[in-house]
């Protein structure tokens, strides 16, 4: 379906941006080194076990998201990346999640039946896609503003208002011990407060053999110098302070977390810009921005 081939886990060792990482702890001194003034203790570094009851919200980081939600279905505003993004977050879930679950991914409709959860969900912009693909859609947030808004554009289709929006967390609904078969949480958990324990609850939401999909941004040097020094700085395509690079995860890291949260990830792919045509596309190259997409383990 992608012009491009999609990172596989597989070969996740043989990308030379990784394994030079990983492999090189001279070099990954000295880069830590030169930048250490950029660098700010992460927010779970030190957070002691949470129990089920308990949350991993990040309150400076819901603040800020409270501070623009009436923004969110402003395409030209400060979710305006996501906007843009968008059609090719959408292509990836369309892709992994048809080929697990066998359905046509030429459907008008191909999640017909499924129950999804978008965690994390904003104002919606990736619940509503969701929801018009047939699948029957839940969006939780913390905030409870931007819940108000997606509720308020939902409404505007008759079929996004079928979608239930709550203000809540994953953590209260794996209380409710409510399950999905799919379970989406984009660009959300460099904002938490603890990755591990919100990888356990989405791990907690998901059917036995159902998916998982966590899209975030790599801990590189080049993710600093676009995602922060360029995209908020230079371009000002988002507010100043929406991201910490400390607070970004690398692809292995995120592997292991999911992986011991019982969830094995299948597929990962890379999102590039290219600045010619302001669009976005799949790629295998992951330093910067990536996606993926998991299974979680049969007990």
């Amino acid at each position: 379906m992608f012009s491009r081939s999609l990172y596989r886990l597989r070969n996740l060792s043989r990308h030379s941006g990784l394994s030079a990482y990983s492999s090189n702890s001279n070099l990954k001194r000295a880069v830590v080194a030169a930048f250490q003034p950029l660098l700010h203790n992460r927010p779970y570094a030190n957070t002691p076990q949470h129990t089920a009851s308990t949350s991993s919200l990040n309150q400076t980081e819901l603040a800020k998201f409270a501070a623009i939600a009436d923004s969110w279905w402003d395409a030209e505003g400060p979710f305006k990346p996501l906007h843009v993004m968008n059609p090719t977050r959408l292509a990836f879930i369309r892709s992994t999640l048809c080929r697990h679950f066998g359905k046509d991914p030429f459907s008008a409709r191909p999640f017909e039946g499924l129950k999804f959860v978008d965690v994390g969900c904003g104002g919606g912009i990736l619940s509503e896609p969701l929801a018009r693909m047939g699948a029957s859609v839940t969006g939780i947030d913390a905030v409870d503003k931007n819940i108000k808004i997606a509720r308020l554009h939902a409404d505007l289709d008759p079929v996004a208002s079928s979608i239930e929006y709550r203000c809540t967390t994953a953590e209260n609904l794996v209380e409710e011990q409510k399950e999905f078969d799919a379970v989406i949480a984009l660009e959300v958990i460099e904002h938490v407060a603890d990755p591990a324990e919100f990888c356990k609850s989405l791990s907690a939401l998901t059917v036995s053999n159902g998916a998982t999909i966590i899209s975030t941004i790599n801990r590189s040097m080049r993710a600093y110098a676009t995602a922060i020094v360029a995209a908020e700085y230079i371009l000002h395509w988002l507010p100043k302070g929406t991201h910490q690079w400390s607070s970004f995860l690398t692809p292995e890291e995120l592997v292991l977390t999911l992986q011991r949260a019982s969830i094995s990830v299948e597929e990962m792919a890379g999102f590039a810009y290219d600045p010619l045509t302001g669009q976005w596309s799949l790629t295998d190259d992951v330093g910067v921005n990536f996606i993926a997409f998991g299974i979680k383990n049969s007990e």
